[in-house]
């Protein structure tokens, strides 16, 4: 019901997709936040999680599935499912404000955007996350490169005739992103949205940075996805 009265006040509607795999552990502040969000629809996919995940999906109310595992895999499934003019997609530890909904509406009336990213905040305190969260919002502003946790958005139609991230193990953010910037205006965003820095604290910010760039340089180097995938697991 809500999609059709944004559609009869000329607004566009939102759907969130948004892949997790073993993520009990903070599920209960991510369900929160989704229904704190003013969404059209939501649907959360889950990869096959081995905690107590799907037992709080069950619980919560909230429009979830099942899929095979991997990002690219699991959004596609949730992507398949919803029918509103943009897909936003979220990764489980990202926090979104209302606010960046609102920008996002308001972007996309432009006809000529056709996807776009927030700039990236990173929760750790220490200086070292501001200077890397400060490099990353630069370098996808000049590339047109985003990464999954500055929340993709993308017009459904131009997703779909796209055929949807492309299945491979890593890099199907950027690979995604790659493509689309070649089909129309990508915007990007300066509202912000806080990404947990635990991987981050878990291996050390500039080992963390300094793979990330790694994989990334290997990829555009034509690296198969496959095997950046084992170096990213074996790195880690």
């Amino acid at each position: 019901m809500a999609g059709w009265l944004f559609r009869l006040r000329g607004e566009l509607t939102v759907a969130a997709v948004v892949p997790v795999l073993n993520e009990a552990a903070l599920l209960s502040v991510l369900i929160d936040r989704l229904r704190s969000l003013n969404l059209d629809e939501c649907v959360i996919v889950d990869g096959g999680s081995s905690d107590s995940t799907c037992t709080m999906l069950e619980k919560s109310g909230l429009t979830w599935i099942s899929s095979e595992a991997g990002r690219a895999k699991q959004m596609n499934a949730g992507s398949a499912m919803c029918k509103a003019d943009i897909i936003l997609f979220i990764h489980a530890d990202t926090f979104l404000s209302s606010s960046c909904l609102e920008a996002l509406r308001e972007v996309c009336k432009r006809s000529e955007v056709i996807a776009g990213r927030f700039n990236l905040r990173l929760s750790g305190k220490q200086s070292i996350y501001r200077v890397i969260e400060s490099m990353i919002n630069l370098r996808s502003r000049i590339s047109k490169i985003s990464t999954g946790d500055q929340c993709i958005f993308v017009r459904r139609a131009q997703f779909e005739a796209m055929g949807g991230f492309t299945d491979i193990p890593l890099m199907e953010d950027v690979e995604l992103s790659m493509r689309l910037k070649r089909q129309g205006e990508i915007a990007c965003l300066r509202e912000q949205v806080v990404t947990s820095s635990r991987r981050w604290e878990q291996f050390g910010p500039m080992n963390t940075l300094l793979l990330m760039w790694k994989l990334r340089i290997l990829f555009w180097m034509g690296v198969a996805p496959d095997k950046l995938a084992v170096m990213y697991r074996d790195a880690r």
